[in-house]
């Protein structure tokens, strides 16, 4: 069985023929079950510009879904902090740790999360659009949380009531600031499992004890849609795989129905991207799903697995995190 803590990634994915309200409810809803179920914790994701992605604004359905849960970890996946004013960060977070001591994660991003043209009108200037100023805005807003070094600005809320924070990242750059930081890394393999390995090394060689850690805490966000059969769960995959497609060739469109994703007419080159996005997730029935979890943590070593299933109905997205509570991490409830 899989013995790690395992957390729940969930981008509100707003399904064809449906709009964002009723994708945030799903959320909430999901965030309930799996609170029920003993799930760690439950992050959302900044996305712009996409419109099978209902999770724009972190800060704010944190804060609806901390209201509609009572013991689950809630926390951003990130919020990609070139978007914003660290400012701006401190305080929305700020005001999530005061009202909700103790349950906050603010998992900060490097990249903008959208195209520059999106990133530039959240912005509204190009100063802090490049990775350059990554490193100088993230200490301004660590600044801000723990006033260690004093100037005119004060953020309220937000000095003294610091969340959890994480460093997340796609590739090494991160990983390398997230080990000298002594903070918490996340790595996103659901998207870029070529760099996984590599990432969480350097983390490792990198880390530096800190008042947050004394030791490298490393968890790896995983596609993990579990059925009853192999046969279904790869069905049920098939609206992301065509979402991930026409993201990638400049088409984002609305999650399609499983019935019309296996009705699309792939061609060779797309059916070899689609095979590529599969490489390394978790995708199948619950002894599939245990293998290969199982051989994803013997090969990274992570402290805890962060699962995303970006499914069409509901039902079927809860009904996945429960199999896998339930079949693959001996009952979960913890």
């Amino acid at each position: 069985m899989i013995d790690v803590p395992l957390s729940v990634l969930d981008l509100a994915p707003v399904a064809a023929g449906a709009g964002a309200g009723e994708a945030l409810r799903h959320t909430t809803e999901l965030a309930r079950r799996t609170e029920e179920l003993g799930y760690h914790r439950f992050w959302v994701a900044e996305h712009h510009n996409m419109p099978a992605i209902a999770s724009s604004a972190p800060a704010v359905l944190i804060a609806h879904l901390a209201a509609a849960t009572s013991t689950i970890r809630l926390g951003s996946g990130g919020v990609m902090l070139p978007n914003h004013a660290p400012l701006v960060v401190a305080e929305q977070f700020g005001t999530l740790e005061a009202l909700h001591p103790g349950r906050i994660d603010l998992g900060i991003g490097r990249a903008p999360g959208t195209d520059q043209m999106t990133a530039l009108a959240l912005r509204r200037t190009m100063e802090g659009l490049s990775a350059e100023g990554f490193p100088r805005e993230l200490a301004d807003l660590m600044n801000y949380f723990t006033g260690e070094r004093p100037g005119p600005i004060m953020a309220t809320p937000g000095r003294g009531e610091q969340p959890a924070i994480w460093l997340l990242g796609s590739s090494g750059f991160s990983a390398q600031l997230a080990g000298l930081l002594g903070l918490p890394f996340s790595f996103a393999h659901h998207f870029s499992p070529a760099n996984t390995l590599p990432a969480l090394t350097l983390y490792r060689q990198h880390f530096r004890p800190s008042r947050f850690l004394a030791e490298p805490y490393a968890m790896v966000a995983v596609h993990a849609v579990c059925a009853e059969t192999d046969e279904r769960a790869r069905w049920l995959v098939g609206p992301a795989e065509l979402s991930f497609l026409r993201l990638r060739m400049g088409r984002p469109e609305a999650l399609a129905t499983p019935d019309e994703a296996a009705a699309y007419p792939y061609t060779e080159l797309e059916r070899e991207f689609v095979a590529h996005w599969r490489e390394g997730q978790a995708l199948g029935s619950p002894e599939t799903v245990r293998r290969e979890l199982a051989e994803l943590l013997a090969r990274t070593g992570a402290d805890e697995l962060m699962l995303t299933a970006p499914v069409y109905d509901v039902a079927d997205r809860v009904r996945s995190y429960e199999l896998i509570a339930e079949k693959v991490a001996g009952g979960l409830r913890r």
